[in-house]
């Protein structure tokens, strides 16, 4: 849709093919950004744990592999969208730009419908996201009424919500809940880090932007800078495989993931600190004029390569940090919730996003535009980057100290109700004994009658 209000579609010159003014094409356009934001987030949270639940079996190393393989592969489609759709959208046709991404998803559309039959997955009943939210409001509820009384005899309020206490939930229910909950700091700390990682349409494409983008006499799209920061990530995924194929065993589970987030938050502020130094850095070179879809700027001779650092810095940390959060995520819940707690995560990440434009707006009304301002050669662009920075660095000490919490990747979720066995391993003894979604092996002083 947004392909057509464009100008640059015409007969000739003087016969445009459209009629539509710049508040009906910018009215369009914002329509067509909150459809495109919809489909995202559909699709980011449905599509990864839809290709996981087929590695429920697996082991942590194993589930590791598959996230890094399988962001590798994301990157790698990112890496030819940025090289190619950005040139032709900058220096061919701006409403091409549009039109592929259009065939390509009208494709991928038909093809998925061909194969609905094959990847369709029915979750349990009892395992809804509004089964999670009636326990949170039912353990709250009790919590207010009953305070007095179950103040002394739970080690967690969302054991208010449990049958037993009073509330309506089962065991299973409620202890499905509570491990899903001790993932909320781990996503809370992803919020500033995802912060961090919207500086590349924001902050570093200005910069990018307002630096010399000719090379060699071709004019350098400006998304394709992104690809700087997609190389680490398609060169270090290969290279940890080797790493954790060949010093580790199929029983070892490798370092923690835990480890790969902290230094992956650690490389995101050194990065946004090194975009500060580039600023400044980038103000030192004459200003020159360049054309960029038909406008004239007056931008830095500094060449856009000298803020390749930043970019790939950013790349090591979407390395390690998105694929260790994605396999804590999956594995650290029961089998029930796994999607869940995946869609949890795709939720915390938007608000990271969310966040940076929260930042870059008080950043420019707060400053009188100085921090981010309209001209970037009359601005303050670094004490941003600095000030994001230094916030970034605390979040990464902050995620060490209750890091802790999330090594064990090997626990068992038996450790709060092992005195109760779920109605289920009753019913079906001649299935494998799952125990709170965690198997089991079947104890060997069973008869064979008894198996059968």
């Amino acid at each position: 849709v947004v392909a057509f209000p464009f100008e640059d579609i015409y007969i000739d010159r003087r016969h445009i093919l459209h009629t539509l003014t710049k508040r009906e094409q910018k009215i369009v356009f914002y329509f067509a950004l909150l459809t495109a934001s919809l489909g995202i987030g559909g699709i980011r949270a449905i599509v990864c744990p839809l290709s996981a639940y087929n590695l429920e079996d697996c082991g942590p190393k194993e589930l590791l592999s598959f996230f890094n393989w399988f962001y590798w592969l994301i990157n790698l489609n990112s890496a030819v969208v940025f090289v190619s759709i950005s040139y032709i959208q900058q220096s061919v046709a701006r409403n091409l730009g549009f039109l592929i991404p259009f065939v390509s998803v009208l494709m991928a559309m038909i093809t998925i419908h061909m194969v609905r039959g094959e990847m369709i997955y029915k979750p349990k009943t009892d395992s809804s996201l509004l089964t999670t939210f009636g326990v949170i409001a039912s353990a709250l509820k009790m919590c207010c009424i009953r305070y007095r009384y179950f103040s002394g005899g739970v080690t967690n309020w969302l054991d208010h919500a449990k049958e037993n206490y009073g509330g309506q939930y089962s065991e299973t229910q409620v202890e499905s809940t509570k491990s899903l909950a001790r993932l909320f700091p781990l996503f809370a700390f992803q919020i500033l880090y995802r912060t961090c990682i919207m500086q590349i349409p924001s902050g570093y494409y200005l910069q990018t932007m307002n630096s010399n983008l000719n090379f060699s006499g071709f004019v350098l799209p400006v998304a394709a800078m992104n690809v700087i920061s997609i190389v680490p990530l398609l060169i270090l995924v290969p290279i940890l495989e080797c790493i954790n194929s060949c010093l580790f065993s199929s029983k070892d589970t490798g370092y923690s993931p835990t480890i790969y987030i902290v230094v992956g938050q650690v490389s995101a502020a050194l990065s946004v600190m090194v975009a500060g130094f580039s600023e400044i850095h980038r103000k030192h070179f004459p200003q020159v004029e360049q054309t960029l879809s038909e406008e004239v700027l007056l931008v830095s001779s500094m060449p856009c390569f000298h803020l390749a650092p930043q970019y790939i810095l950013l790349g090591v940390a979407e390395a390690l940090v998105t694929p260790s959060c994605s396999l804590l995520s999956f594995r650290l819940v029961p089998e029930r919730i796994r999607g869940i707690s995946m869609h949890f995560l795709t939720l915390f990440n938007g608000a990271g996003c969310f966040m940076g434009a929260f930042f870059v707006q008080t950043a420019h009304a707060g400053t009188q535009g100085n921090w981010f301002p309209h001209l970037l050669h009359e601005g303050k662009l670094e004490r941003f980057f600095f000030f994001l920075a230094s916030l970034m660095m605390v979040n990464a000490l902050g995620f060490w100290t209750i890091a802790h919490r999330y090594n064990n990747l090997n626990q068992e979720y038996t450790n709060e109700f092992r005195g109760s066995l779920p109605e289920e391993k009753l019913l079906k003894p001649e299935k494998a004994i799952k125990h709170y979604d965690s198997v089991l092996e079947r104890s060997p002083i069973l008869s064979p009658m008894e198996k059968t």
